[in-house]
């Protein structure tokens, strides 16, 4: 993926406090992970990575960020993406069940397919990596 991704990375006294992960593609840059170190909350790290997000997406000429999923037990990160301008959209997940006792599992977790997607070239798995990816997520 090479410079699709960035991570951006907060430092108070070179210790590392804050970090989230993005992923470019096309004219959009997708939030994919975050993490700070709760006692250091109080500095506003992650508010700072994202503002830092929003003007180097805004110089880049990107037209749109998706700040990603939200829990929607997680009132508090759900605020802070509103605040950052983030329109809410409610995602329906479907879940698959097999006849292994009612054990719930996707299409793509059995070992056949597992199996098949490892014996592929790289460029193989790769391609259908970004075929499958918004489909799996």
């Amino acid at each position: 993926m090479g410079d699709k991704i960035d991570i951006r990375l907060a430092r108070k006294n070179g210790t590392a406090i804050a970090a989230i992960l993005t992923m470019r593609h096309q004219s959009s840059v997708v939030f994919k992970y975050g993490c700070s170190a709760a006692r250091y909350h109080n500095v506003g790290a992650m508010p700072f990575l994202f503002w830092k997000l929003i003007q180097e997406s805004k110089e880049s000429g990107m037209e749109k960020i998706d700040f990603g999923r939200s829990d929607l037990g997680q009132d508090g990160l759900i605020v802070f993406k509103d605040r950052l301008g983030a329109k809410r959209r409610l995602l329906t997940y479907y879940r698959y069940t097999n006849s292994n006792g009612g054990k719930t599992a996707a299409p793509w977790e059995s070992q056949g397919l597992r199996d098949f997607f490892c014996s592929l070239p790289d460029v193989l798995f790769s391609t259908a990596g970004r075929l499958l990816y918004k489909h799996m997520g």
